[in-house]
C-alpha cells in the first residue's frame, strides 16, 4: 500500500454508502460531510467523487434524481437501494474483520 490515497480509494465506497445509508445527498454534501467527520483527515473532491457515485448507480446500488436546488441550479440527490443496503452490509462485515485482524498483527487496539 503506498499511503493514504490508495486507503482512502478502497474505502470511498463504504464511506458513500454509509453516508447515504443516513439520508439522501448530493454530491458536495457528500463530501462535507466526509472531511467534517474525519476533521479533515479524509477530503473527497469532485474530481474523484463523482465517477465513483456514478459506478455505484449504474450497478444499482445508489439512486440518483435531480432536485431543484437554490435559484435554477439542480443538485442530484442520491439515495441507497435495496440492493445498496445489502451490498453495505456485506461490506461492514468486511471491513470488520479486516480492522480486527489488522489490530491483531499490529498490536493496535482497535485499529
Amino acid at each position: 500500500m503506498s499511503g493514504m490515497s490508495d486507503l482512502k480509494k478502497g474505502s470511498a465506497e463504504i464511506v458513500i454508502l454509509s453516508l447515504l445509508d443516513e439520508a439522501p445527498l448530493h454530491g458536495y454534501g457528500i463530501a462535507k460531510l466526509v472531511t467534517e467527520r474525519t476533521d479533515g483527515a479524509l477530503k473527497f473532491h469532485a474530481a474523484s467523487l463523482y465517477p465513483v457515485l456514478y459506478r455505484l448507480e449504474k450497478r444499482g446500488v445508489i439512486r440518483g434524481e435531480w432536485e431543484a436546488g437554490k435559484g435554477d441550479r439542480r443538485r442530484r440527490h442520491y439515495r441507497l437501494t435495496p440492493k445498496g443496503k445489502r451490498t453495505l452490509e456485506t461490506q461492514r462485515g468486511q471491513v470488520a474483520e479486516f480492522i480486527d485482524a489488522l489490530g491483531r498483527l499490529t498490536g493496535v487496539p482497535d485499529a
